[in-house]
């Protein structure tokens, strides 16, 4: 059986909806994070990273969302939440999915993490918000007027999008940025995410956390 590890309001979230929507058997193993907002030390016994999400899968351990999300979908999607391969649009979809966590996180997540710890500064806000609101701005233009990222159906990079706007809307990247608030909306309306967010909890933390 399928085991995810799982760390609350963590991009393992993804994995989950993805699960949830597959609708294959797996097991969910929960992670509380520490008092400084970190992993526990229990996932270092999971995968060498000591991070989330891990996907067990047999002798097989895979970490790094995208991968897992391609795994899934290959191994027990027959690719339904990925375009035709061959296609032009199935090389948009594989841009849009590495984007995420490659160019695009980390003027945010540096953002983010600055308001946390409380070292935010003019140098790094500055840096952060020109460069998280030209990635936004792709983003938004990518999407265009369609529900989603390649038209009318939630595929893989969707649900990598959702943490990653979910951060932005925390650090008020979205305020100004109505089509994405409702994108993201759109994506945190969908069965499959809210039955994930029931069985994970929440995506993000609360905004005191």
């Amino acid at each position: 059986m399928l085991t995810l590890h799982h760390l609350e309001h963590s991009r393992s979230q993804r994995v989950l909806w993805l699960l949830e929507e597959l609708g294959v058997p797996y097991e969910l193993v929960r992670y509380a994070r520490t008092d400084q907002r970190r992993a526990p030390p229990a996932l270092s016994r999971v995968h060498p990273l000591g991070k989330s999400p891990v996907l067990v899968d047999g002798d097989l351990v895979l970490a790094e969302s995208s991968a897992i999300l391609r795994y899934l979908d290959d191994r027990y999607g027959q690719g339904r939440f990925t375009p035709a391969a061959g296609a032009d649009d199935f090389w948009r979809h594989q841009e849009w999915l590495d984007y995420v966590e490659s160019s695009a996180v980390l003027p945010v997540m540096l953002g983010l993490l600055g308001r946390m710890t409380g070292e935010a500064g003019p140098k790094t806000d500055g840096f952060c918000q020109e460069e998280a609101g030209k990635a936004l701005d792709y983003i938004a233009d990518g999407l265009g007027t369609n529900p989603f990222l390649m038209g009318e159906r939630v595929m893989l990079a969707d649900m990598q999008m959702t943490y990653y706007l979910g951060m932005a809307k925390r650090t008020g990247l979205l305020d100004v940025r109505s089509t994405l608030l409702a994108y993201l909306d759109r994506l945190e309306q969908q069965p499959g995410f809210r039955r994930a967010e029931s069985k994970g909890g929440p995506m993000m933390a609360p905004a005191d956390a």
